[in-house]
């Protein structure tokens, strides 16, 4: 992966006293999160991983927010948490807020995963292993692609729709072919998605799910692509940008706090 090569976003050591790290899952924190989870501290042993699901609507992530700050002495925020989804996802961002609220500890919540190009060179990389897109970026005009139209599907309703915009509009400079977001939960549907762009000729298309999977039900997906006869890849799942995103996230609420500026620069 190119993009992905770009300096760490963490620094080899943090203090001790440094915030824990809150994976906070939409539905059970199952393999996918728990790959993720092993994939960050694989890389960053220095950090205190915890990995909570929001299954219950939140009641583990209180009760994990409450046992963190009792361990902790320093000041300012005892955990950052950053939500496992790859963009705006009301239900995932109310129960983190709420978990927040009610258990009192000083905690700071992080934007979602995307958009970001590593999460796009992910979606590209998942559609070349489907067979649905050349393996590299595509330069030559004359290069017959395997699919002429992309849906960036996501979780999340109208507004997770909205959000991944800016995905399409990056996965779509990658392979110089028109892509479009939908949501699998909300409006434009994938099939509004289809007919926009079966209206400009694009007819052989391809759904990328914009997901890690907690959050979405894997049939669903795949009913959504046979429905409009399209091809399918398969989720974000534990892909490498998934993880060096949630370190993204957690390096630049660390850069919020003045203690701890010098390490992210």
């Amino acid at each position: 992966m190119g993009s992905g090569r770009h300096r760490r976003p963490l620094p080899a050591s943090l203090p001790p006293d440094a915030p824990s790290l809150v994976l906070a899952v939409p539905g059970k924190a199952g393999d996918v999160a728990t790959e993720v989870a092993a994939v960050i501290k694989l890389d960053n042993p220095q950090i205190d991983l915890r990995l909570v699901s929001l299954g219950d609507g939140g009641a583990d992530l209180i009760t994990e927010f409450s046992s963190i700050s009792a361990e902790r002495t320093a000041e300012g925020p005892s955990a950052v948490v950053v939500p496992l989804v790859t963009g705006p996802h009301p239900r995932v961002l109310r129960a983190v807020r709420d978990a927040v609220t009610q258990s009192e500890a000083t905690v700071k919540i992080t934007e979602p995963l995307g958009p970001h190009p590593l999460l796009a060179e992910a979606l590209h990389i998942r559609l070349s292993e489907a067979g649905l897109a050349r393996a590299d970026r595509m330069r030559l005009f004359n290069v017959t692609s395997p699919v002429d139209g992309i849906i960036v599907a996501t979780a999340g309703g109208d507004e997770a729709a909205r959000g991944a915009d800016a995905t399409a509009v990056l996965l779509a400079a990658r392979l110089t072919l028109p892509v479009v977001p939908a949501a699998l939960d909300g409006v434009p549907t994938v099939r509004d998605a289809a007919e926009r762009l079966r209206k400009i000729g694009a007819n052989r298309l391809a759904v990328a799910p914009y997901v890690i999977g907690p959050e979405a039900d894997g049939d669903r997906i795949t009913a959504a692509a046979e429905s409009i006869e399209a091809g399918c890849s398969a989720p974000l799942g534990a892909h490498e940008a998934v993880a060096r995103m949630v370190c993204v996230r957690y390096g630049a609420a660390l850069g919020g706090l003045p203690e701890f500026d010098d390490l992210t620069e």
